[in-house]
């Protein structure tokens, strides 16, 4: 009998909708399921770039350039001028999403069996991208008690070996939400010079930095050739479903390598590029208020987890996650119990085991994320569920 390959079966499954079943189930029975498990905003995608798809005129929707059409290119390199940062059309592959802008990376900087050394907890994905690319993940821990800064560099030097050939990081983090300073990230251009690896940064949630900016690695003078951005419009204009990101590098030989693998795949998507380019002409002060909404959020979220009886969580400085540690036996098992058996005036909670989120067995087990992506009235909701939930759960720990 055939049988799916080993890679299949190997493919992990994510940790953010492994649980979607039973927030289905939740709803048929009407209770109301308060959404914190998944980076999906709220926040109104700009009329403006719908509109631009909308009224554009096209006889024929063909295939664009593979490394996406070049008008959308040149506004994306106006759009990092806007950050200090020099690009050419020539620098820059359009991609279907930030997701396959990694698989790119991966596969462009690395062979079969070669490592890639990831700070944990990272984004459950990374998974996944690794064993399409045959990479092996190597991670680094850190910890909440220091709101998940980088971890010291000795530990990453540590974990380089003869087959070490990048670090990957996500900068502001998800899941962490934990913000790189520039002089974190001064740390990793050293230690990527020293051993020559290349730096991949995810820098998907660049605009929502509450504690200063962010720096991208293609600041990063001294490693310039080394760096590679993934870069993605879904959080930035909350537009996830247009599939739309970047993979950007100023190394010739690596960009010359992914555009093989971006022409494999033909093109990105037609009318999501043109809704893209609209986006980088909107105005400055576009970003003001879904900041300021994301800030108000995250700060009535931490403030009422550590209001909790035996809960903490570390104030993050961007994106709009949280990583909570809850005193509770297991949080695979609390997730699917607050779904399954427990509901507060008509409402529970779906959030996202953190263990997922950790490639050390056992680490991240008394931990949740939650995305802080609905109102503050909701928030508020889900908090009054998730405290009255604390108090009967059959695995609490004190």
């Amino acid at each position: 009998m055939l049988k799916p390959s080993q890679r299949g079966e190997n493919m992990p499954a994510s940790p953010i909708r492994k649980l979607v079943p039973f927030a289905e189930a939740a709803e048929k029975k009407g209770i109301n399921v308060l959404y914190l498990n998944i980076g999906q905003p709220d926040i109104e995608t700009p009329p403006s770039i719908m509109n631009a798809v909308k009224n554009a005129h096209i006889p024929i929707l063909a295939y664009s350039h593979s490394a996406g059409n070049i008008s959308y290119r040149k506004k994306l390199v106006q759009y990092y001028q806007k950050l200090n940062i020099e690009l050419t059309p020539e620098n820059i592959i359009v991609t279907s999403g930030g997701s396959e802008a990694i698989v790119f990376a991966m596969m462009s900087c690395m062979d079969l069996g070669d490592e890639i050394i990831i700070p944990e907890p990272f984004y459950a994905n990374y998974n996944g991208f690794a064993l399409m690319a045959g990479v092996k993940i190597v991670t680094v821990t850190s910890h909440i008690e220091d709101g998940f800064a980088l971890p010291p560099i000795e530990a990453i030097e540590q974990s380089i070996t003869n087959k070490t050939k990048a670090i990957l990081i996500c900068n502001p983090n998800n899941p962490t939400g934990y913000l790189y300073s520039e002089e974190e990230m001064k740390k990793l251009e050293e230690i990527c010079f020293k051993h020559q690896l290349f730096l991949i940064s995810d820098e998907a949630y660049r605009e929502f930095s509450y504690n200063g900016k962010a720096t991208s690695a293609l600041e990063l003078e001294k490693i310039s050739q080394q760096a590679i951005v993934v870069d993605t419009i879904s959080k930035r204009y909350s537009a996830c479903g247009a599939r739309i990101g970047a993979f950007i590098t100023k190394n010739k030989e690596v960009y010359a390598a992914a555009m093989k693998f971006a022409q494999a795949r033909l093109s990105p998507p037609g009318l999501a590029q043109i809704l893209a380019e609209a986006a980088v002409d909107l105005p400055d002060d576009y970003f003001d208020a879904p900041k300021a909404a994301y800030l108000s959020r995250r700060d009535l979220l931490v403030k009422r987890l550590n209001a909790m009886p035996g809960v903490f969580c570390p104030n993050p400085g961007g994106a709009f996650y949280v990583v909570a540690q809850l005193p509770i036996d297991d949080g695979d098992r609390f997730c699917q119990w607050m779904l399954e058996s427990f509901s507060h005036q008509g409402k529970t909670v779906m959030m996202a085991p953190a263990s997922g989120f950790y490639n050390t067995k056992g680490l991240g087990k008394n931990q949740v994320r939650m995305a802080y992506v609905i109102n503050n009235e909701r928030i508020s909701d889900a908090m009054d569920c998730l405290e009255a939930a604390l108090k009967i759960y059959p695995g609490r720990i004190d």
